[in-house]
């Protein structure tokens, strides 16, 4: 089992890479080139770099997750594909992507996409708030315990 992030703008890394030091299993942040560093904060994390093309790191993640693997993002499209490979996938606020709940949020993203491109303004997401970081980070323990690690 490996932890994969979305890592461009995921606002969790560090409670990801916090977990997966204490749990032992590899996590392995994907971002694009545009946020190189030469210090790397965590040497027990690995960082892959990718095009800075849209849904480069995306696309990246979809050929190294497995079945079984953890998978952070906030993309929609991405959830879909990665628990169709048999990941367990997790939202940065602190909800579970599922089977039953994928295609409604699939379908959201259609309609206000849609609705952008005829000219109206949509609400963008809420602020990340402190709670959703605890959220995030109980509900990866919990996915962490219950996975036996």
């Amino acid at each position: 089992m490996k932890i994969y992030v979305d890592a461009d703008a995921c606002p969790v890394k560090d409670i990801v890479a916090e977990e997966g030091k204490n749990s032992r299993i590899p996590v392995v942040m994907v971002t694009s080139m545009s946020h190189y560093s030469e210090k790397q904060k965590d040497q027990e994390v690995e960082i892959i770099y990718v095009d800075t093309g849209r849904d480069a790191a995306d696309y990246r993640i979809v050929q190294l997750c497995k079945k079984g693997d953890i998978v952070v993002t906030q993309d929609y499209g991405l959830a879909s594909i990665c628990l169709a490979k048999g990941c367990i996938v997790l939202h940065h606020k602190g909800f579970l992507y599922t089977n039953e709940n994928i295609d409604q949020l699939l379908q959201s993203r259609y309609v206000n996409a849609k609705a952008r491109k005829a000219g109206h303004r949509t609400k963008g997401p809420k602020a990340m708030t402190e709670g959703d970081r605890i959220q995030f980070k109980n509900l990866l323990r919990e996915i962490l315990q219950k996975e036996g690690v």
